[in-house]
């Protein structure tokens, strides 16, 4: 929230000029207020050369148009003869649709604002909060009041970022169960591009950022911007061209019909809408990282190795299986383990029991306490699964309690999984829940919940002829959470939803990691990580060590692969190692050990990902925010056409020191030939950051699915 600050001098009003972490956000304050800028740093620029900036901005009169051209406001509506989409729709019982802002107040800092608006003839109120934060990124927020007799039915309310007008190809990511976050590239022309969740959550399709840049923009190179809605619940996104030359991203929470309807006195609060820039995505995700690891409740201890049992034992629970799988886990270095579902009465399978937050005394008679027992002797965490917003129809709480089930309708909305959504804006449905949560928290020493979150929330309603209520579920689950994390000092929450449906920075406001998706295929894993990684640091991204028959894909995968590919994430292990031969167990411990020693790197680095590789490989990696190492890897996903590959760079390093480049081979890892072969590798070779950067060195041969991690070390 951001705090007000005394108001600025009258002369000075006119124009703002926000600045932190080489980002410029220039507004004009004069009705309607505008973003002059938004993007690279300007420097300390004197008020008159702002005032300059903004008048240059102003379009003149042209035939055919309005007498006063409109420009792009930061929250335009058809009454100031904006002719594109709105930033505000509403209406009174049909009436009062139109809205002419006028700026009744300016308080400003040197890199936050807030900004009053008001209508009088539409009795309302707006408040605007702009802030940039230390890493760059631009958030807006937006409160809008009723200050009138009647109620105001809200439709649309969004927060707009001017784009450069040479921003004219755009990317998002499309997606769905086990394969998330696919990107997806198309020309930015005149008219609108809009990417709608209507989910209840943002779901496995949806972008988690909306980007435009120039043509070709990648990694590396090009100049790009791109917005994120930081909400869990429905939400739209939004790419516009005007011929009146103005070009913007816009983002909000996508309101239900007739959902939002404030009360004379009453207001409503948008989710924080956050931009960021960059030469090149990486610049860009870079932004989204060193805030969000800058936030006072960020995980500062390292992340713990974290073995789940999911696809290990799967409902099948059993305490001798489980504790033999505990001990392996010891054995290999895992440090927390998290037992999945299927704990709790009535749960053998996916059809029942949802909701019932009992433990099994079927299967557990003496509750979980020799489990817990026995893994925290052998110096592991405990962690469980649960699934709190979801119910069963099949349960005990929804045969007693039907009322509580999120619905518009007489019948039950479309089932998935077997499964409905209960109603947390319900006050007894909420208490229940709360207090078997609590109750859970207080019997065990539960390090960790796995939260997840298997069904969309479809036509979900507080009961028959109701109308939508997304917006308060998703309130009153960001409440729910909150409460926990409150009164259960250290208690760590995975954002789970079937894999990777639910990622955004509201939920991570309030949890420690995401689950990032159920595909824990390597190869498959490469593309959803890249693209997750735009907005999350790697130390908030689960990443495990899959079967060596990967169960969503079912293609047979290498060990050393799939540890490759989890090194640059939350590592962990989703396998039953139990009974795994002492060669994969040796292999395993080494790569656990080496996980732990590079994860400082991992949770505090720059993430780069390379461009301009052959086809078929991958190269990636992270470096050390003062450049003194880095750990990349080199995947060969598919044959590539040159035999051996071209050369491959390692961007990002400092480009005057020198660095020794090496293989990194943990204990028993199965090296490719073309590995032990390559000369630079047999000799070991000494190079310059900015040699590594624009000349590279040749990748071993390797076969499809393989990688190779190097490790890259000032050289002393």
């Amino acid at each position: 929230m951001l705090e007000p600050s005394a108001p600025l001098d009258a002369r000075d009003a006119d124009v703002l000029h926000l600045r932190a972490g080489g980002t410029s956000v220039v507004v004009s304050t004069v009705s309607p207020p505008s973003i002059v800028h938004w993007g690279e740093d300007l420097g300390d620029a004197e008020p008159a050369t702002l005032r300059g900036l903004a008048l240059a901005a102003v379009p003149q009169r042209v035939s055919g148009g309005l007498d006063i051209t409109p420009v792009l406001s930061v929250l335009p509506t058809p009454a100031h003869g904006w002719l594109g989409t709105p930033g505000i729709e509403g209406h009174r019982d049909g009436n009062g649709v139109s809205i002419r802002w006028a700026v009744s107040a300016v308080n400003a800092t040197t890199d936050s604002a807030r900004i009053s608006l008001t209508d009088d003839e539409g009795r309302l109120a707006a408040t605007l909060e702009l802030r940039v934060g230390h890493g760059g990124l631009f958030h807006q927020r937006v409160t809008l009041r009723n200050s009138g007799a009647s109620p105001y039915t809200v439709q649309r309310l969004t927060a707009a970022f001017p784009l450069p007008w040479d921003a004219t190809e755009i990317l998002d990511t499309t997606g769905r169960h086990l394969r998330e976050r696919s990107p997806q590239r198309h020309d930015f022309t005149f008219g609108s591009y809009s990417r709608d969740s209507r989910r209840g959550r943002p779901g496995a399709d949806a972008t988690l950022l909306l980007c435009a840049g120039r043509p070709g923009f990648g990694f590396e190179t090009g100049r790009v911007h791109g917005i994120h809605v930081a909400w869990s619940g429905n939400h739209t996104l939004l790419a516009e061209r005007m011929v009146t030359g103005e070009a913007f991203l816009a983002g909000g929470e996508l309101y239900g019909s007739g959902e939002i309807t404030i009360e004379p006195g009453s207001a409503v609060t948008t989710p924080w809408i956050i931009g960021s820039w960059g030469d090149g995505l990486n610049q860009l995700s870079w932004r989204f990282h060193d805030e969000l690891r800058a936030r006072p409740q960020h995980p500062q201890r390292p992340r713990p190795v974290t073995l789940n049992t999911w696809e290990a034992v799967y409902f099948d629970h059993d305490l001798t299986r489980l504790t033999d799988l505990a001990d392996a886990a010891s054995e290999v270095g895992i440090e927390r383990f998290v037992l999945d579902d299927g704990w709790f009465r009535g749960r053998r399978d996916d059809t029942s029991g949802l909701g019932d937050w009992h433990v099994d005394e079927t299967v557990w008679p003496e509750g979980l306490h020799p489990l817990v027992d026995h893994v925290r002797a052998r110096g592991m965490e405990f962690g469980l699964w649960v699934e709190p917003e979801m119910v069963n129809p099949d349960s005990d709480v929804a045969r007693e309690h039907p009322d509580w089930i999120l619905r518009t309708r007489v019948g039950l909305p479309p089932s998935a999984r077997q499964q409905q959504v209960l109603n947390l804006a319900h006050p007894d449905a909420y208490a229940y829940i709360a207090a078997r949560l609590h109750a859970l928290l207080d019997e065990y020493p539960i390090a960790y919940l796995k939260w997840d979150h298997n069904r969309d929330l479809v036509d979900a309603g507080r009961g028959p002829g109701s109308g939508a209520l997304v917006h308060e579920h998703t309130l009153a689950a960001y409440r729910l959470f909150d409460e926990l994390k409150a009164q259960h000092p250290g208690l760590e929450i995975e954002s789970c939803a079937s894999g990777g449906a639910r990622v955004d920075l509201g939920i991570l406001e309030r949890t420690d990691r995401i689950w990032t998706s159920d595909c824990l295929d390597p190869l498959e894993r490469l593309s959803i990580q890249r693209y997750t990684g735009l907005l999350l640091p790697p130390e908030l991204m689960g990443a495990h060590i899959t079967s060596e028959t990967v169960h969503s894909t079912g293609r047979v995968t290498d060990l050393d692969l799939s540890a490759a590919i989890a090194l640059l994430g939350h590592f962990g292990i989703e396998r039953d190692i139990s009974v795994a031969d002492a060669d994969d167990r040796t292999r395993i411990a080494a790569w656990v050990a080496f996980a732990k020693r590079i994860r400082p790197l991992v949770a505090t680095g720059h993430v780069v990902h390379v461009d301009g590789t052959d086809d078929g490989i991958d190269v990636r990696g992270i470096v050390a925010a003062d450049a003194s190492d880095a750990v990349f890897t080199i995947t060969q996903e598919a044959t590539s056409v040159a035999y051996p590959a071209g050369r491959v760079r390692f961007p990002g390093l400092d480009p005057d020191r020198t660095y020794r480049v090496s293989i990194v081979a943990p204990a028993g890892a199965r090296p490719d030939a073309g590995q032990s072969e390559l000369p630079w590798a047999q000799q070991g070779v000494a190079l310059t950051g900015r040699q590594l950067a624009v000349a590279g060195i040749r990748p071993p041969v390797q076969y499809p699915g393989r990688a190779t991690v190097v490790e890259i070390t000032t050289h002393t």
